[in-house]
């Protein structure tokens, strides 16, 4: 089934500049504000290695990403690289996967903004979820009217979000510099393997980028703009991680942050801008998080609009989500049937283990994205074969690094997804 007829074709309006900012919307959120404190508190000191070794691994993803959605460049991200360079099975798993986390993760985002928005204005926390409600139905609607509206906002939430960082680390640096040393040694005060834990931990913090080859279909010239945006995009995060994990934790020490992310309705940067900079720079942290939460949920809505779109064109998701919208520019029923799939979680409460679980399943998915960039042939090819195979090796070495409890289950939906897209598969083959 062809998936480039005009009717179902999303129109291409996303340079570099945009793919690189829809990436960054996407990275630049939890991860920053939340990730990197909670692995510190795994870790210690060695959080800033974990986040290297985080960025490394997203790194050989990104490339391969970049090559599959340079060559196959139609929305639906690893979900589609399965169906044409492995098999369906892998295809399905991979949509799949995708779409279990990331919905989870939206409704975290949706949550935490609404924590942080409470706090600012003094509300009682019982509004939290309609408030969070409100935040996915507006964010649904700006999806709803187009690429170009999304990039725009996401713009926005992404120039406050890095504004407010680069605070952070103007008011942290003065005492990292005098306290630094002390605070960051011993540097090694854990196991390898809660390092690796930690870094596996850290590598979902990086995986925003697989928006932009989410959004292959969108991009202009995408064998040009995917991988320029794409390696741009996860070297300015890493660099921004590595200096936000240095100075926090150079300044007030890995157990005070790993503490402040453990409290309710408290940021741990907000914590931390609050103990030495005062109420003012800890309002400013506190309104980068609540950008940074809007950018993830709006990206994350895109994301998981444009896999069910691939889903429903394969039929292994109802057909009317593959439908456009008249200027073909939004897959209308998927961005609506996301935004209610959101607002449900939303209602049902935060995910307590929302982080581990999509560690696993999206090393899974990222796994499936390295494998298929195996298939490549050599004038397909834009890097040397063996960066897929670290890709690969990487990905499935640290996904069973997060609890064991968190893996059984993950590994469990798997089956479970794979019994149904059979059963779907005989159904629709006696149709």
């Amino acid at each position: 089934m062809s998936v480039s007829n005009s009717p179902t074709q999303l129109k291409r309006e996303l340079g570099v500049v945009g793919a690189t900012l829809m990436g960054l919307g996407s990275i630049v959120g939890t991860g920053v504000f939340v990730s990197i404190w909670i692995a510190a508190g795994i870790a210690g000191p060695a959080v800033i290695l974990a986040v290297v070794i985080g960025a490394i691994v997203a790194t050989f993803n990104g490339l391969n990403s970049a090559q599959l959605a340079a060559n196959h460049a139609v929305s639906g991200g690893t979900y589609e690289y399965g169906y044409k360079y492995l098999t369906p099975a892998f295809g399905f798993t991979a949509g799949w996967m995708f779409l279990v986390a990331k919905t989870a993760s939206a409704a975290t985002a949706a949550l935490g903004f609404a924590g942080y928005f409470l706090n600012i204005l003094g509300w009682n926390s019982s509004w939290v979820v309609p408030v969070a409600v409100l935040a996915v139905l507006v964010m649904t609607v700006i999806v709803l009217s187009g690429i170009r509206r999304s990039n725009l906002a996401n713009t926005v939430i992404v120039s406050v979000t890095l504004l407010s960082l680069g605070l952070f680390i103007l008011i942290c640096l003065p005492r990292a510099a005098t306290t630094g040393m002390a605070n960051l040694t011993p540097f090694f005060t854990s196991s390898p393997g809660a390092i690796l834990h930690a870094s596996a931990l850290m590598f979902v913090a990086y995986t925003g980028y697989g928006r932009i080859a989410t959004m292959g279909e969108e991009a202009r010239s995408p064998r040009e703009t995917i991988p320029k945006a794409m390696i741009i995009c996860l070297l300015l995060t890493m660099l921004l991680y590595v200096v936000v994990a240095t100075v926090g934790i150079g300044a007030v020490g890995a157990d005070f942050l790993s503490d402040a992310t453990g409290k309710s309705n408290a940021a741990p940067l907000e914590v931390v801008a609050r103990s030495i900079a005062g109420s003012g720079a800890a309002l400013v942290l506190a309104v980068g998080a609540m950008t940074a939460m809007l950018g993830v949920l709006l990206n994350l809505i895109l994301g998981l609009s444009r896999v069910l779109l691939a889903m429903g064109r394969r039929s292994d998701a109802p057909r009317f989500l593959a439908r456009l919208n008249r200027e073909q520019n939004s897959p209308y029923w998927a961005v609506v049937v996301v935004g209610i799939a959101i607002a449900l979680l939303v209602f049902l409460g935060n995910v307590k283990t929302t982080w581990s679980f999509s560690a696993f399943s999206v090393l899974i998915y990222y796994a499936i994205t390295n494998l298929a960039s195996l298939k490549l042939t050599a004038s397909e090819r834009l890097y040397p074969i063996w960066v897929g195979w670290l890709g690969l090796l990487s990905c499935l070495f640290l996904a069973f690094w997060v609890e064991s409890a968190i893996w059984q289950v993950g590994l469990g939906l798997i089956v479970a997804g794979l019994i149904w897209h059979k059963i779907r598969r005989r159904v629709g083959e006696r149709l």
